[in-house]
């Protein structure tokens, strides 16, 4: 969700067309990017779908009409939503207002269930929704993580959703004892369109990967940069390259950055090799393990929303390659654990021979572990239902 806080939210725009095909809302820069690539697919196979969407600008290159940029920026966190509950209050009457308005034939969700499941739930209550009486197909794509945490929501998707894409294989079986419509659509990080900006290389920089939340990223990145220092003092032919989804996160992190620390800042999915990643837990610490880069996840939170957090997570890691390998591939440093010595010589053992084979025979894993055969694209189970 956006962490434009007290900023006002424009008016959405009156679709296109009279009653648009989809309505997209992808509301993190990953799941902007996912969603894209689905929406490029299915306009090559249905050409003339009219496509609107609250994403960010790779859906609007996909050729959908973008109605709010909620990629911009985003948060975390029960308590950093509430710092801008109005905002998220706001924004949420405008969508149903839109969707109320102009009701697409189908509605995709993808991930960023704090908002998405909430507006499942209300246009199932509203009668708008197919399973809420309506006519309106409601679909979600990237499932909420219900294996990892608050395992009930099953049933409420079930409830409200016409049909889920997945897209890790043993998620399936997490819906197994609800009539959900549950399909394996492949990860997108295997699909064949998609080619891994990253690559390692043990002379290339080290990569330092705070996030793409504003908020967050400030909370992590200063630890980052102190650890890399500390190397670079050990190591003083060593550099370092941050990759940034948008401008405003590149500003926001380069006034961190100690006068003289030879770091380069460059937009993420430039192809980059890197010799040693430290890593915040999203997304790109799953394209940094499928790389093959040796790394460490680091993490701090609001110290509240972790500890709500912490009593609810049921799974013993953060990092996605190390839950679904079952083993720390990527040490985590978590809260006061992340402290600058200790991921400075977690970049030093990242460099041992013993390390980097260790590296290799965990991506051959993941890569086995994801790479089972989807039952059909994202883009022809959208087609499915227009």
């Amino acid at each position: 969700m956006s962490e434009t806080g007290n900023s006002p939210i424009l008016e959405l725009p009156s679709p296109q067309a009279e009653r648009p095909d989809l309505l997209v809302i992808a509301g993190e820069h990953s799941g902007d990017e996912h969603a894209a690539r689905m929406v490029t697919e299915l306009l090559k196979e249905k050409p003339g779908t009219q496509v609107a969407a609250l994403g960010g600008r790779h859906l609007e290159a996909a050729g959908a009409q973008l109605l709010h940029d909620l990629a911009a920026s985003s948060v975390v966190g029960v308590f950093e939503v509430l710092k801008s509950w109005d905002y998220f209050k706001r924004l949420f009457n405008e969508v149903m207002e839109w969707i109320r308005t102009h009701r697409p034939r189908a509605i995709c969700l993808v991930d960023y269930p704090g908002f998405n499941l909430r507006l499942a739930r209300q246009l199932y209550r509203e009668g708008i929704s197919v399973k809420g009486g309506g006519e309106v197909q409601l679909l979600y794509y990237i499932s909420p993580q219900v294996w990892a945490w608050k395992a009930r929501r099953r049933f409420d998707m079930a409830r409200w959703l016409d049909s889920l894409g997945v897209i890790f294989p043993f998620e399936v079986e997490a819906f197994a004892d609800t009539d959900l419509d549950v399909r394996f659509l492949g990860h997108p990080f295997l699909a064949e369109d998609f080619k891994n900006p990253l690559r390692h290389d043990p002379e290339a920089p080290v990569l330092l990967l705070p996030g793409s939340r504003k908020t967050a990223s400030g909370r992590i990145f200063p630890i980052l940069l102190d650890a890399f220092s500390l190397h670079h003092r050990e190591h003083p032919q060593s550099r370092a390259v941050t990759l940034y989804p948008g401008e405003g996160l590149r500003n926001h992190l380069q006034e961190l950055v100690p006068a003289g620390l030879p770091l380069e800042f460059l937009p993420a999915g430039e192809g980059t090799a890197a010799s040693a990643v430290l890593t915040s837990s999203g997304t790109m610490s799953l394209t940094c393990a499928l790389a093959g880069i040796p790394g460490a996840i680091a993490y701090r939170a609001n110290p509240m929303t972790y500890l709500l957090g912490k009593s609810l997570v049921e799974v013993p890691f953060l990092g996605i390659a190390n839950l679904l390998l079952g083993q720390p591939m990527y040490p985590e440093f978590i809260q006061h654990e992340a402290e600058p010595q200790r991921l400075a010589q977690e970049l030093k053992t990242c460099m041992t021979k013993a390390r980097l084979q260790r590296t290799v025979q965990h991506t051959q894993s993941l890569h086995e572990c994801l790479s089972q055969p989807a039952e059909i694209s994202p883009a022809s189970w959208l087609a499915e239902v227009l």
